[in-house]
């Protein structure tokens, strides 16, 4: 099966995502969006690329794949990652990161040579004090920092 990269409103990418994301809603925001079709010009899968969730990795150079979802189709995953991080680079941006929970094999990210940089342990929780929030079913669980960069 031939897959091809395709442009997404970050309307579609969302309602994508609430569709087909295991563990989580679509995000807020984003800096663009891209999406995977198959030969029938059928959306088989999204990525949505933002600002980075992370503060201190928000330094105006750095992109997150906030959100990545196929319907299942094989190499769709690596296909898009590997298009987000052109579009990326393209845009002059010099680093672009994104997170997997633990015991998800990361094969898509090693299929387009990105790197895990960081091992991450699980959270409580994302609510605060200041910033109170709704539990999502994503607390307590480990992840990993995976990310392709320009080498400096």
């Amino acid at each position: 099966m031939s897959l091809r990269i395709v442009p997404v409103s970050f309307h579609e990418a969302c309602s994508f995502v609430d569709e087909w994301h295991r563990h989580h809603r679509a995000p807020q925001g984003h800096k663009f969006s891209i999406g995977a079709a198959n030969e029938a010009d059928e959306l088989v899968g999204v990525a949505i690329i933002g600002r980075p969730v992370a503060r201190p990795l928000d330094d105006r150079l750095t992109l997150e794949v906030t959100r990545m979802a196929t319907n299942g189709t094989p190499n769709a995953c690596s296909l898009l990652y590997g298009a987000a991080w052109r579009a990326a680079k393209a845009l002059g941006y010099r680093r672009l990161v994104t997170y997997l929970q633990a015991e998800e094999s990361g094969v898509s990210l090693r299929a387009v040579q990105w790197k895990i940089v960081a091992h991450l342990p699980p959270r409580r929780g994302w609510s605060t004090g200041c910033r109170p929030r709704t539990a999502r079913g994503t607390d307590n669980v480990a992840r990993t920092r995976w990310e392709a960069r320009i080498a400096t």
